[in-house]
């Protein structure tokens, strides 16, 4: 059942102040809380990192369409939202594998947008999902975001590989957009929260810096490199009050060849 175990993107939404989670999702959230009480930085920062790069790469490099993969509970302004801004005519595919996302993604489809019930780690069956091809064009460039998704990946399951395989999808010109954990400057708060998760059945894996940049090996990286989130092209809704610490999560932009 649904609402037995956590699940990332319905914890995710319950730091974020949202309202789409199960008891079991809340309690989860609280003993994170409680292992590191700066448990909320995070995603705030990284949905405003989202809206950033989104923005930059629709209105700066001309990207119309853009695959969401671990997209989570909608919360606004969400990609579609960002990119069609800037472009009515965008494309967005949605991705992710929780039903309680699936209804809510569907309800929220607009203009050239769907969503895609799929794991990321079968990059093939993704790929090859009705609902993409029909939207987006894998021969024209595509932003490919991975945003506070692959710190759920165990290595087990060859995250890099994952990365790899979907990037080699993509024609050149097309962009990597990419956070993830860290515990580079908090690391015993960090395993305290993944001490927590793991109790519940949820796996999270923090990775340091180096780790997190090989996810870019063979792509040029835009400007300002791989850096924390709140540094990345920041804007008046960043929170400059935030520690490295506070925020642990590394962002970063690149091209495909």
């Amino acid at each position: 059942m649904a609402g037995d175990q956590p699940h990332p993107a319905r914890v995710y939404d319950y730091l974020l102040g949202g309202r789409e989670h199960y008891a079991v999702d809340r309690a989860a959230a609280e003993a994170g809380l409680a292992a590191n009480p700066s448990s909320r930085v995070p995603p705030r920062e990284n949905r405003g990192f989202l809206r950033r790069v989104v923005h930059h790469l629709a209105a700066e490099h001309g990207v119309r369409q853009f695959l969401d993969i671990g997209t989570g509970i909608p919360t606004s302004p969400n990609v579609h939202e960002v990119a069609q801004a800037a472009d009515p005519g965008a494309r967005v595919v949605y991705v992710d594998n929780d039903p309680i996302v699936l209804a809510h993604a569907r309800s929220l489809l607009q203009g050239r947008t769907a969503y895609v019930d799929a794991d990321l780690r079968d990059a093939e069956r993704l790929l090859a999902a009705p609902g993409l091809r029909a939207t987006i064009d894998l021969r024209r460039p595509v932003a490919l975001m991975l945003v506070a998704v692959l710190h759920f990946v165990e290595d087990d399951d060859k995250p890099h590989d994952v990365v790899r395989r979907l990037v080699d999808a993509l024609p050149p010109g097309s962009f990597l957009a990419l956070s993830h954990l860290t515990g580079d400057f908090d690391p015993a708060a960090w395993e305290r929260v993944a001490a927590v998760y793991a109790r519940d059945g949820v796996a999270m894996r923090v990775r340091s810096r180096a780790e997190i940049a090989a996810f870019f090996d063979g792509l040029d990286l835009l400007e300002p490199g791989l850096t924390v989130v709140t540094r990345w092209r920041p804007d008046a809704e960043v929170d400059r009050r935030a520690t490295d610490a506070e925020v642990s999560v590394y962002g970063g932009v690149a091209r495909v060849r």
